[in-house]
């Protein structure tokens, strides 16, 4: 991996990124992967870089403002062009195949992966969204209840206590995946996993996740507000929504639940506040810009399950 610095097209400030390229002269693919919620740079990135190494694509790790406890960080506009100067340094810079780049990202991670997919739909050829957060004014009132460091985080970034400042909840909502994903329906395929756990073993409760896909799928395809509701308490998949196989991609991680609407999937899986590169790998080296998503069961593999913290 090398560090590099780019400087940003709004601010002129400069932002660190680590880069690993591929081998050879011939265009490969390109994989964005995203930070968590307090990254430090560091961090979090070794999954996805195996990824790279063994299929030999390009990666990119932006910085995109670091962690987002600041108003230029939490799906802020600024963060947001830092992705597109990502994108657009390394294909000046390398041999890119443009048909073929990939975003990915979990928890904070999974929460911006799906914010830039509803802001720049046509950015990327696929995105891979794990343990996302989708609400942001959401996520603050459960962790004041959790009484974590993540509702003080969110209050920094928008300016206030969400639930009680119109402003800070504007920002809120501006800065939530929910308020844009609408846009990318039929657009870009967005694949969404997360463990039938978190909110119980993690930080963000499975209705984050439910309620992304649900933007994104058919009416018919939705899942009611009364089932979310039942899955974060009981932590189980009501028998109307058990998914009739599991996906031998998961290994043991029994997949309970698996809903696909459009151009977009749902996995829950058995786990908390996780990510599988491997399988998110695995699952974008599948699809084409402008093709038909292939969600088919993947292939058993080494599992890397990659228990995050925000």
């Amino acid at each position: 991996m090398e560090k590099i610095e780019i400087i940003s097209k709004v601010d002129r400030k400069s932002q660190p990124s680590l880069v690993q390229a591929a081998e050879g002269s011939e265009p490969r693919p390109l994989l964005v992967a995203l930070h968590t919620w307090s990254y430090t740079c560091m961090e979090n990135y070794s999954g996805y870089s195996e990824v790279c190494r063994n299929r030999n694509w390009h990666m990119i790790f932006p910085n995109f403002r670091g962690p987002n406890n600041t108003p230029d960080g939490c799906g802020s506009d600024l963060a947001l062009s830092d992705i597109e100067d990502a994108v657009a340094y390394m294909c000046e810079n390398y041999p890119v195949d443009r048909e073929k780049i990939y975003l990915v990202g979990g928890s904070g991670g999974g929460h911006f992966a799906l914010l830039v997919a509803g802001r720049r739909p046509d950015l990327f050829t696929a995105v891979s969204a794990w343990c996302p957060i989708s609400d942001i004014a959401r996520w603050h009132r459960e962790s004041k209840v959790r009484e974590n460091c993540y509702s003080q985080h969110i209050e920094s970034a928008c300016g206030g206590d969400p639930a009680c400042d119109a402003g800070a909840l504007r920002e809120a909502q501006l800065r939530s995946p929910l308020s844009w994903l609408a846009n990318a329906a039929n657009k870009v395929p967005v694949d969404i996993s997360t463990g039938i756990h978190d909110g119980h073993t993690g930080s963000v409760p499975v209705g984050h996740a439910i309620r992304a896909f649900n933007i994104l799928a058919a009416e018919g395809d939705r899942i009611s507000e009364e089932d979310i509701a039942s899955i974060e308490a009981s932590e189980k998949v009501p028998a109307h929504l058990a998914a009739e196989e599991s996906d031998p991609a998961y290994g043991s991680h029994t997949v309970y639940l698996r809903k696909i609407s459009r151009l977009s999937r749902l996995t829950l899986f058995e786990g908390g506040h996780n990510i599988f590169p491997a399988i998110a790998g695995a699952w974008l080296a599948r699809q084409r810009r402008g093709g038909t998503p292939d969600f088919a069961n993947g292939e058993a593999m080494e599992e890397q399950m990659l228990n995050l913290s925000n």
